[in-house]
């Protein structure tokens, strides 16, 4: 039998990848015995993927299945496709992650793609091609939403993606430099990251519980260029680090994670709100977004970069301009502190408190595994095609917590717990 050595960058510490693959299996998704795996990964991770079917397996697992992505085969189609391609998404493979998951699969992706990939190429093909992705992702989307499952995302140190957060760097280095930055990040930098991960999952209940008990109506943001109030779904729960999954597994959906979260009421959103960070979207750097809302609607929106981007995403559907996560990150968090900009949102939004918008996840109600989409729709929740995280958080922000009867409480005070 030949064997086939792993090729894995000199650059990487293979002991906290092989970590990271056993924390995304054992704490990400709390895989079971006999549950299937489907995995989604660009091919520079191939280590890492090898390394997640190992402790999968392990695990007793079913089967896993890797469905793998390149960069230059979606540059081939940007570059080269008819142009009724941009209207077309591979719905047979969606359909089929929807029934691998409505029995019981597992889910896990992970992420590392340029995040300029598509920086260059024609906005209204990437916008097209984008809208028709969503779409046809909808069957898998809703169990992911829904928390039907448990699920997991986690990142790999590509080198296309490590030499755009640390530009002017030899390859090797930037691979070495974002390859430690996502090990710490992670918690996997230490001999036991996965009771790591149990004490920091202890902390932020604490915190979902403390806003649990208070029960606000609404959250207001005030500071430079922002006054903002975000009215909260009826019903509503916070959630943070480990939640539990309608299949009855506890998993931590992202990793890394700082934050709590829940659902604003899609119909009670109102003031003005900047960014404090840039959005890194399908290959393009939104910056310097300002929007304003109306009514839960944002009808004024303009970015220092990115405009036609923004435009685009927000014309996506009705619920694009509509809120579906408010989430709280104190601006101490470790990866605020590392200064610096992944330009990826599994980072970036645990150095910011965020909002997102789009789509809501059911998981945020108190009684969200039990209630249909249209309760879900009545109690404020809303529903659209994308669900796109950005930055309104710093040490310049505070928030504030208001009851049902207009009184408020100090949440966060210059961005840190109050």
């Amino acid at each position: 039998m030949t064997s086939h050595p792993r090729a894995i960058s000199a650059s990487i510490d293979p002991i906290k990848l092989d970590r990271l693959a056993e924390v995304a299996v054992k704490v990400g998704l709390q895989l079971q015995p006999g549950q299937d795996l489907v995995m989604t990964a660009p091919v520079a991770s191939l280590p890492l993927v090898r390394r997640i079917a190992e402790h999968a397996y392990k695990a007793g697992a079913g089967l896993v299945t890797p469905f793998l992505s390149d960069e230059e085969v979606t540059l081939a189609r940007f570059r080269h496709a008819a142009e009724e391609s941009f209207d077309r998404a591979a719905g047979w493979l969606y359909e089929g992650m929807g029934k691998a998951f409505a029995g019981n699969a597992a889910r896990l992706a992970i992420a590392g793609d340029n995040p300029m990939l598509l920086s260059g190429q024609d906005p209204a093909k990437v916008s097209r091609a984008n809208k028709a992705n969503s779409m046809a992702y909808q069957p898998a989307l809703e169990k992911i939403a829904g928390f039907d499952i448990n699920w997991n995302i986690v990142s790999y140190p590509n080198p296309s993606w490590a030499k755009v957060v640390f530009t002017g760097d030899e390859e090797d280095l930037a691979v070495a430099k974002l390859a430690e930055a996502i090990f710490a990040a992670s918690r996997v930098d230490n001999d036991d990251p996965v009771s790591a991960w149990a004490a920091h999952n202890a902390a932020l209940r604490t915190r979902t519980e403390w806003l649990n008990g208070k029960n606000f109506s609404a959250l207001r943001f005030t500071g430079p260029g922002t006054d903002l109030t975000v009215g909260l779904a009826d019903g509503h729960e916070w959630h943070g680090g480990a939640s539990t999954a309608k299949n009855g597994i506890t998993c931590n959906p992202n990793i890394p994670t700082e934050e709590v979260f829940t659902t604003p009421h899609a119909r009670r959103v109102d003031g003005r709100v900047v960014s404090t960070k840039p959005l890194s979207y399908q290959g393009t750097l939104i910056d310097g977004i300002e929007v304003r809302f109306e009514e839960g609607r944002i009808v004024e929106a303009k970015a220092a970069r990115g405009q036609d981007v923004l435009d685009k995403v927000l014309d996506t559907d009705e619920g694009a301009r509509r809120l579906g996560e408010v989430a709280l990150v104190p601006h101490s968090s470790p990866i605020s502190q590392s200064g610096l900009l992944f330009y990826n949102t599994l980072f970036d939004e645990n150095a910011a408190s965020h909002i997102a918008l789009g789509q809501c996840y059911s998981k945020c109600f108190r009684d969200g595994a039990t209630m249909t989409p249209d309760q879900i729709a009545t109690a404020g929740g809303n529903k659209s095609f994308i669900h796109i995280d950005w930055m309104i958080g710093s040490g310049e922000i505070d928030v504030d917590g208001i009851a049902a009867d207009g009184s408020s409480e100090p949440v966060m005070r210059k961005g840190e717990w109050a």
